[in-house]
């Protein structure tokens, strides 16, 4: 599907299928690997990309968190990321930046070399895991979010996802569209890979940072309803405030504001909510840059 693609490993662009590392490597075989993922976007004022700064401080933070480095600038990767944009004439979709270690690990637990960088720039696709607009069906999941003093949960680490694809599995096989983990003491966590949001008596509520990953879209909703008078809260919360919540959506790079219609047996109605509603039209907005307050929020090709 994409083998016309160009990638950005190093410094240099290679093919997309010539983007390999041996099996054996530190971070295919010792999951050493961090990344992350960001949207660009097609603009009234050309291709965008959305909060990217944002996006390169995470990846760096999340080599920080691991103990690794990255061999380049913040304002390096960023060039990289619009080049490659650029260099696969592409007007939309998602960039994933992979840091990783390609030297192979047959015993070595620990390098100290700096990371690999690669950029994958790939074009808006019929993905049922990205694109699904239509109203979610989401179950409380048997998995427990790992526990934050066992790994960084706030970094985007490769390992830490294990978890997220179990919770989407065992989602998937009571015929839910995705599950929403707890932490180990019981408060509701996140998704798989995305944030979780309520509403109850008008009031937008979401779990708080500890346990969940310091999520760009999360922040910028969190904004984004202040911006529209919307009362905001951070706090524990428990799985019986989901289910007597008023609304509920989750939110992630590929879509903002996705409506939630049933939790565990629970159908809610009307769906979307009037908050909601008015948060995903906010977002529209932005994106098609007819909100001036968020215009630096993008970084243009």
């Amino acid at each position: 599907m994409f083998e016309n693609l160009k990638v950005w490993i190093n410094g240099s662009f290679v093919n997309w299928n010539d983007a390999n590392v041996h099996i054996l490597s530190h971070s295919f075989s010792r999951a050493s690997a961090i990344f992350d993922v960001m949207g660009f976007h097609e603009t009234p004022k050309g291709t965008a990309i959305f909060r990217v700064d944002r996006y390169i401080d995470r990846f760096f933070r999340s080599a920080e968190l691991l103990y690794t480095k990255i061999p380049y600038s913040k304002d390096e990767i960023k060039e990289a990321i619009k080049k490659s944009i650029r260099a696969n004439n592409l007007t939309k979709g998602l960039v994933k930046i992979m840091g990783y270690y390609s030297e192979q690990a047959i015993v070595s637990l620990v390098l100290d070399d700096p990371i690999d960088v690669a950029i994958f720039v790939i074009p808006e696709i019929d993905d049922p895991e990205l694109n699904k607009t239509e109203p979610l069906k989401v179950c409380f999941s048997s998995w427990r979010k790992i526990h934050p003093k066992t790994v960084p949960v706030e970094a985007k680490a490769c390992s830490n996802y294990l978890n997220g694809a179990l919770i989407r599995r065992e989602a998937m096989k009571r015929g839910f569209d995705l599950g929403i983990s707890l932490t180990t003491e019981g408060y509701v966590a996140e998704g798989s890979i995305e944030s979780v949001f309520m509403v109850k008596d008008g009031i937008l509520k979401t779990p708080k940072a500890g346990n969940i990953l310091l999520s760009i879209t999360r922040m910028s909703v969190l904004e984004v309803a202040k911006s529209i008078g919307i009362e905001t809260q951070e706090e524990d919360l428990l799985p019986s405030d989901l289910l007597q919540a008023d609304e509920i959506f989750t939110s992630h790079t590929g879509i903002k504001v996705n409506p939630v219609i049933q939790i565990e047996s629970r159908v809610l109605d009307p769906v979307p909510g009037e908050i909601t509603a008015k948060l995903s039209k906010a977002f529209e907005d932005i994106l098609n840059l007819k909100n001036g307050k968020f215009l630096n929020w993008f970084e243009f090709v």
